[in-house]
């Protein structure tokens, strides 16, 4: 293995999101981060450069603001960033994503292993993994919780509802990895300091020669709204807590719940 390349995505920090009375979005004063989804997948990709002596490169897509992710993701031990900031960011859906990474992936070269978030913590869709797959021509594994690479050949622990399912495969390969395959580093000053001095590219959308059918998003997102939850905060104050149990249970079995 000498070349991976980890994918990922530049989203507004949802702890910054408020909800108005309306329920719509306030995103005024929310900042942006990298998905947290897609930082297990930047410390997954390190680590196996770290442990097989390869190289690790990142691509990301989506508007002009993905410009303001290179710091943060260079600092987490990628050797290169390649950047896609276009309008087409703004509604791309994972159809659109996908044939935009596909084609910049083709651009850039090969590469033995490319890594990716399940979804990302924005909308979650769980598809561009698969779809990436699907346009290069290349196996996928999802749902991967343990990763690693014996004789050059690609071992994933498949996480699937109750069971697992161990996949071997032989490179190139799209995976996507769960939140519990590792624990994303914090970059320290010296890491944070180093970023700096590393190579970072932009790619055009313009120059990966996709035809406009490819760029038109297949789902739209025309409104979003908060959650509201009418709760009827019911106390239950018996002195003996297996009896405030018991009422609880009892509760929730009248309505339906349990």
């Amino acid at each position: 293995m000498q070349k991976l390349l980890v994918c990922y995505k530049w989203v507004l920090d949802e702890q910054d999101i408020k909800i108005a009375g309306d329920l719509s979005l306030d995103t005024g004063r929310a900042k942006y981060k990298i998905s947290d989804y897609d930082k297990n997948a930047i410390e997954e990709g390190v680590l196996l450069a770290e442990k097989h002596g390869a190289g690790v490169e990142a691509l990301t897509f989506g508007t002009e603001a993905a410009r303001q992710s290179l710091k943060d993701a260079l600092s987490r031990g990628l050797d290169k960033v390649y950047w896609i900031g276009d309008e087409a960011g703004k509604q791309a859906d994972a159809f659109v994503t996908a044939n935009i990474l596909a084609a910049a992936v083709n651009k850039i070269g090969s590469f033995d292993l490319i890594l990716c978030g399940e979804g990302s913590s924005d909308s979650y869709s769980q598809q561009t993994a698969p779809r990436l797959a699907g346009l290069l021509g290349v196996p996928a594994i999802t749902y991967v919780q343990q990763l690693t690479v014996v004789d050059g050949r690609i071992v994933a622990i498949r996480k699937l509802g109750d069971c697992t399912e161990e996949i071997t495969v032989t490179g190139p390969a799209v995976i996507s990895v769960l939140p519990e395959i590792n624990k994303p580093r914090i970059p320290g000053l010296k890491q944070v300091m180093a970023a700096a001095k590393k190579p970072s590219e932009e790619i055009k959308v313009t120059d990966l020669g996709l035809a406009a059918e490819k760029l038109t998003p297949k789902v739209r997102s025309t409104s979003l709204k908060g959650y509201s939850m009418d709760r009827k905060k019911v106390i239950f104050k018996e002195a003996n807590p297996a009896d405030n149990v018991a009422k609880l249970v009892a509760s929730l079995a009248q309505e339906g719940l349990c």
